[in-house]
């Protein structure tokens, strides 16, 4: 079923909806032929939030590490995809090394690793994780709740390429942000495959510069099919390095902030928008230690103590309500990518918080019941609003156009491509 949307302002979403589905072949083509010109990520996920009379994407993964909350039906897509990516990259790939996140022991993010292994094995592929953790010495096996077991051992470099112990990968995934910074083992590898690059990492990649190119690829999608590009794009603004413990950092912040809430409320009023704007303070490269800090009006940042945050280069971002519900927790849904393809996706559920909180907090849940249809196309004809297959298609548009921005981002900082001009 469709979630619960509890917003009366359910016609401006259902007419994107309508226009989504009768654009239908002009929107496949567009994007056919932009991964003519465009590379896709390997993998990818979009958070997406539904505010009635907007929907659009809040935060690009390129590390997805949530496929354990893909549902078994989904799971021929995402082979499919895997197959596809696969092919294009390295056609006589027999085996996959992933590289995960160092020192998780979490059972969800070892269920991801567990399901990344499924998706590349049914692929026609050799799979072996291998951590690069200076802390992990040995092959270490965990016990999962659901009788499957990962095993993790010690990466090897040997020549310029990087293994473990009797297994020489063609390609190495990684499912690994790179926020601590880039280890050395990592860099200059010889004559294999690493996805995705390094430079997608955090100590390279801003968020400012992904919804940069975001605005370029929701300027010509709206154009095509004939609709406001703000209404599947946020309104955002980098505010530069800002001091949190420092009046003066505090006094900008505040400007900038405002500035953002300005335009947002001249938006609001052009569609008669009752709704109370507000914006999304996040660090420009995802730093943990500052999250998201939602503020709808500047007296707000006031009363601000963020204990242990100094200095951030800051991106504000316009908020954007979530109205939809499962079980009545605030929900958003997460579209997840493989290539070009939509996969799957589910809905990220946290009955503890607002709908205009950020949602990727802890205390939250996942809920892929939602997307059980996901393997069904589109219905056109049917009434906008009541069908899953045709809500889906509309977040897969919205998440392929994130994904797209994402390519964008990595041609744009790419330390290779002035080789290459």
């Amino acid at each position: 079923m469709v979630p619960h949307l509890v917003t009366a302002l359910t016609g401006p979403i259902n007419e994107l909806e309508q226009r989504i589905l009768d654009s239908m072949p002009a929107i496949e083509r567009w994007f056919r032929l932009e991964w003519m010109e465009h590379t896709p990520l390997f993998y990818s996920s979009v958070d997406v939030r539904n505010a009635g009379f907007k929907l659009a994407p809040v935060d690009s993964d390129l590390f997805p590490r949530s496929w354990s909350n893909l549902t078994p039906s989904m799971l021929p897509l995402a082979v499919q995809a895997a197959m596809a990516a696969i092919e294009k990259i390295c056609p006589e790939a027999r085996n996959l090394l992933i590289v995960p996140e160092n020192n998780v022991r979490s059972i969800q993010y070892l269920s991801n690793l567990a399901q990344l292994r499924r998706i590349f094995h049914m692929a026609g592929l050799n799979v072996r994780i291998g951590s690069i953790s200076p802390d992990l010495k040995k092959m270490t096996t965990i016990e999962l709740p659901n009788g499957e077991s990962v095993t993790m051992e010690p990466v090897v470099r040997t020549k310029g390429r990087l293994g473990v112990k009797d297994f020489d990968p063609c390609t190495i995934l990684l499912n690994n942000d790179l926020r601590a910074g880039i280890p050395g083992i990592l860099e200059d590898l010889h004559e294999q495959f690493l996805l995705p690059p390094l430079h997608a990492g955090w100590p390279t990649r801003r968020k400012s510069t992904h919804f940069k190119c975001y605005e370029e690829v929701s300027k010509r999608f709206g154009k095509l099919i004939g609709v406001d590009p703000w209404l599947i794009n946020p309104l955002f603004d980098k505010c530069g390095s800002v001091d949190f413990s420092s009046a003066e950092g505090m006094a900008t912040l505040r400007v900038g902030v405002d500035a953002l809430l300005g335009k947002i409320k001249k938006r609001y009023k052009e569609y008669g928008i009752k709704e109370k704007p507000f914006v999304v303070v996040k660090a420009d490269n995802s730093s943990h230690d500052l999250g998201a800090i939602t503020v709808r009006d500047t007296k707000e940042l006031e009363t601000l103590r963020l204990v242990g945050v100094q200095v951030h280069d800051v991106i504000l971002q316009e908020g954007v309500l979530t109205h939809e519900r499962m079980n009545d927790a605030v929900a958003e849904p997460v579209v997840y990518m493989m290539d070009r393809y939509v996969v799957g996706g589910f809905y990220r559920i946290h009955a503890e918080r607002g709908v205009d909180e950020d949602l990727s907090a802890p205390g939250s849940s996942y809920v892929p019941l939602a997307f059980a249809e996901s393997t069904h196309l589109p219905q056109p004809g049917v009434r906008p609003g009541v069908s899953a297959p045709n809500r889906f298609y509309m977040y897969g548009v919205i998440g392929r156009l994130a994904m797209l921005a994402a390519s964008y981002e990595l041609e744009a900082t790419d330390p290779e491509a002035e080789h290459y001009a």
